[in-house]
């Protein structure tokens, strides 16, 4: 397992917009008509790599307690298809509809898009706030595949908290751990 940490993108940087085809409904989704009313979370995955296997299950629970609070949940996968088929977009579907992903699931492609988030691993998280600002990136917690630490989501669902309350986040904010973006 390659130990890739995310790039930590500037705070306050404007979300990159972007159009992607959703692998569930096979429509293209354009960021402006998914994200949430009081904020968004845009995490790359893909289906295969172990560190996201490990947190799907709080994923989805979080993806499912948020979403009610007004934040939106978008994955995204941009591995290369070639190399990796297992994250092909049939695979990407289902995946999601087996696991019963709350959110979108889109497919990039051209890889455009994690190339502007300055994506690096899967996972890697993104929280922006209503007006597509960003305000966390890095990890979700602090468990990893073996390492014994309980996967939570706490540090993601602090910031979420900390948005929703309108309160500065006063926390340290990690790079994620996972395996690297598999590039073309």
């Amino acid at each position: 397992m390659a130990r890739t940490p995310s790039n930590m993108l500037p705070l306050g940087t404007d979300a990159p917009l972007f159009n992607l085809l959703d692998t569930r409904s096979g429509q293209v989704q354009f960021l402006d008509q998914i994200r949430g009313d009081n904020g968004t979370v845009i995490a790359f995955i893909c289906n295969h790599c172990p560190f996201v296997i490990h947190i799907n299950e709080c994923l989805i629970a979080l993806a499912k307690e948020y979403q009610a609070k007004g934040i939106n949940f978008i994955a995204i996968s941009s591995n290369d298809v070639q190399n990796y088929p297992q994250d092909d977009p049939q695979q990407m579907k289902l995946q999601a509809e087996k696991l019963g992903y709350p959110f979108p699931y889109l497919y990039d492609e051209t890889q455009a898009v994690a190339k502007a988030y300055d994506a690096a691993c899967t996972p890697d998280f993104y929280l922006f706030d209503d007006v597509l600002k960003l305000v966390y990136r890095g990890q979700m917690d602090d468990s990893r595949p073996g390492n014994g630490q309980p996967v939570t989501g706490n540090d993601l669902r602090h910031a979420m908290n900390c948005l929703l309350n309108n309160s500065p986040n006063q926390n340290i904010q990690k790079p994620s751990i996972g395996c690297n973006i598999k590039w073309k």
